[in-house]
């Protein structure tokens, strides 16, 4: 039990100090979406923590992901919140560990649908309006939303009863 708390807190550490290589990490997943998704041409530049869409066009942009802009931030609380819980609860742990698994890839898949939304707003809009409104409103939203949303399927898989 022990070992399992100081191995999610050791992880929330490690998640800290390898922060910028997790952001470059995010930064090629969203090339990798982008590029799947967009025939507007993209690239991504992981020293500058970059992807940069619509090559093609006439208003090309590039996206840098900074630490707040990050999901690691978000992975945080809930290994905290797993190491508590595995304290409390050790002969839970299989549940707890599953659930912030599943809950992990949910913020992740969150912040690249963060990622989505600023540039389908950019393409939309343009770059000034559309950056603006994808950032600021539609960007911070679907952080919010989904993070909410990943905290309550976080609570819900880890404390709900097997039949």
């Amino acid at each position: 039990m022990r070992l399992s708390v100081f191995a999610l807190v050791a992880a929330g550490v490690v998640l800290v100090l390898i922060e910028r290589a997790y952001r470059v990490f995010e930064v090629h997943l969203s090339g990798l979406i982008l590029s799947v998704i967009t025939s507007s041409g993209t690239e991504v530049v992981g020293d500058r923590e970059t992807v940069y869409f619509g090559l093609s066009g006439d208003t090309p942009l590039g996206l840098r992901m900074t630490p707040e802009c990050s999901s690691v931030f978000m992975l945080l609380p809930l290994l905290l919140v797993t190491a508590v819980m595995v304290w409390f609860r050790p002969q839970n742990s299989r549940t707890l560990f599953t659930s912030l698994a599943i809950a992990a890839v949910a913020v992740v898949i969150v912040n690249q649908l963060r990622v989505l939304a600023i540039v389908g707003l950019v393409n939309w809009l343009g770059v000034d309006t559309g950056y603006y409104w994808g950032h600021t409103l539609l960007g911070s939203l679907v952080s919010v939303l989904g993070g909410a949303a990943t905290l309550v399927l976080f609570v819900w898989l880890s404390t709900r009863r097997r039949a």
